[in-house]
């Protein structure tokens, strides 16, 4: 078959694009032929299917996606896939990956003002979203029953449109059985000395992802248990204003930021906590990638797989509304009681080794090829 994935841009480290990408080269290594449209792609090309970078010159992002749309309708003109599958949203595609949360949701859920909702940029996100879930005949894969009940309650979607699909974690995730010494290495390496806690920040988008608020809960610590806890934050993103806000708070020294990297598995031995406050998280791939690696996690309930916390008994999850001194409270508890902290680990590895969340390529070309099929009858 020859199918077509769409996506604004790629990057090695950010959630969609690496389910993206998983997904794609899952496609051909079945020996379909995968094009991928896309206006910037960062990062090693593969040989395993072939990338058209299109022309993309407006400055805004709303601006930006139109065109990519019209050059993406062109395109596919003149490819004729047997399938479209998208990973932002636009009209028109076969198949939506569903990675971020439901626009109009998100805007309602932050009371958005009547003068936002008249902006060119609500607007077009807005129309989009809408004409992609209007389309009955478009699939929609989902990692959260949160999702599709949100797509169904704002455009009355059918429920037979939504297709769950495991969260599909990488499995060098996992705690190994050489766990203590990649800790061990990994402390050394970056000078922390076993009394030291560190706490671990992953993803892309530092607003979104609440670094702000773990910059306010490292520095409203105790003193003595402040001095000695770090942050490290990994991530693609500017960090500049985050820098200035830990200076502000005299904390600039403890606070480190990393652009993305290869070794995520080191991290995750190397840390004494997952923290995850984010604003806004329509899945949250990080929170099973720290349970499997045995990292206690500390997350806002905002996240769409912040349940998977509770399932596993892996961590504490923070209750909406976002309450900063109970989340600092929270943060010091979880630090304090180390007994604790290593129930919450062997819990976690525990439940990696029996849960169902490593297929979602899988599952995923499997639905694919079988949209693909019914297309063509």
């Amino acid at each position: 078959m020859r199918l077509v994935f769409s996506l604004f841009k790629y990057f090695p480290y950010g959630g969609l694009q690496r389910d993206f990408y998983r997904i794609a080269e899952c496609c051909a290594r079945r020996g379909h032929e995968v094009h991928v449209l896309t206006r910037q792609w960062d990062g090693t090309k593969p040989e395993s299917f072939r990338i058209h970078l299109l022309p993309v010159k407006a400055f805004s992002n709303n601006g930006k996606n139109r065109q990519f749309y019209r050059l993406a309708q062109q395109k596919i003109s003149e490819l004729k896939p047997d399938l479209v599958v998208g990973f932002n949203k636009m009209p028109g595609l076969d198949v939506y990956f569903a990675a971020d949360p439901c626009y109009a949701a998100k805007v309602d859920e932050a009371r958005k003002s009547w003068l936002y909702r008249m902006t060119p940029r609500y607007r077009h996100f807005k129309e989009f979203e809408q004409q992609l879930f209007s389309d009955n005949n478009a699939h929609f894969f989902v990692l959260t029953d949160q999702q599709a009940n949100d797509y169904q309650r704002y455009y009355q979607t059918a429920a037979s449109q939504f297709y769950k699909l495991p969260p599909g974690i990488a499995r060098d995730r996992q705690a190994g059985e050489n766990a203590e010494e990649v800790r061990k290495n990994f402390r050394k390496e970056f000078g922390l000395a076993e009394r030291d806690n560190l706490l671990l920040l992953l993803g892309s988008g530092f607003r979104t992802k609440g670094v702000d608020r773990a910059i306010d809960a490292l520095a409203a610590l105790p003193i003595e248990l402040r001095e000695k806890t770090r942050l490290f934050v990994v991530g693609k993103d500017n960090p500049a204003r985050y820098l200035q806000q830990a200076k502000q708070l005299g904390i600039n020294e403890q606070v480190r930021f990393f652009s993305g990297r290869d070794d995520i598995p080191r991290f995750l031995q190397g840390a004494d906590l997952l923290i995850h406050p984010a604003y806004s998280e329509a899945a949250g791939m990080v929170l099973l990638e720290a349970i499997v690696a045995g990292l206690p996690v500390l997350v806002t309930d905002v996240c769409g797989f912040a349940y998977y916390i509770d399932e596993a008994g892996a961590g504490v999850i923070h209750k909406s509304p976002f309450n900063a001194q109970l989340f600092t409270e929270q943060l010091q508890t979880m630090l304090e009681d180390t007994r604790q902290r290593q129930q919450w680990r062997e819990n976690g590895i525990g439940f990696g080794r029996s849960a169902d969340i490593f297929n979602l390529p899988e599952r995923a070309s499997d639905l694919i090829e079988q949209f693909a099929r019914e297309k063509q009858q």
